[in-house]
């Protein structure tokens, strides 16, 4: 049996996307974006808040889009896979960081929740890659024929 390596992240770009070329000629950026969550002490019955940064690694044209249409404060629908990575440096001491893999990628509200980005990106991009959850597919109207009254 196969398993599942999915991740499905929704957050804000914590600064700039970093692109690079490899020697080939290959875009990749690396990015870290913020989720967080909120919830109520049961305790004191204050509220709190955790944030968690994930490090997200892009490739090929995806990877440009990064650096043409997001910045520090944007906010994006990620979908990708988990990678881990080792490595060795000259200490000895072998190191692993795990990554996500983007796959595709969706536009999400405005920049830092204002009044819009100074770069607007065409809705060409989006195509499939939107979730229908986020644009409204499947909505039914309140004149469906399946309202009992």
């Amino acid at each position: 049996m196969s398993g599942v390596n999915k991740v499905i992240l929704i957050g804000r770009f914590g600064k700039d996307p970093e692109i690079r070329y490899t020697p080939s000629g290959t875009a990749v950026a690396n990015f870290s974006i913020a989720t967080s969550q909120e919830w109520k002490d049961k305790t004191t019955g204050e509220k709190q808040k955790k944030t968690e940064w994930h490090k997200i690694v892009a490739w090929r044209r995806q990877a440009e889009l990064m650096g043409e249409f997001f910045g520090k404060g944007d906010e994006i629908y990620i979908e990708g896979h988990l990678e881990t990575r080792s490595w060795e440096p000259d200490d000895g001491v072998k190191r692993y960081m795990t990554e996500v893999i983007m796959d595709s990628f969706a536009f999400v509200g405005s920049r830092n929740g204002g009044g819009g980005s100074s770069r607007e990106p065409n809705n060409d991009y989006q195509g499939s890659n939107v979730p229908s959850f986020m644009t409204g597919a499947g909505k039914k109207s309140p004149d469906d024929d399946d309202i009992p009254f």
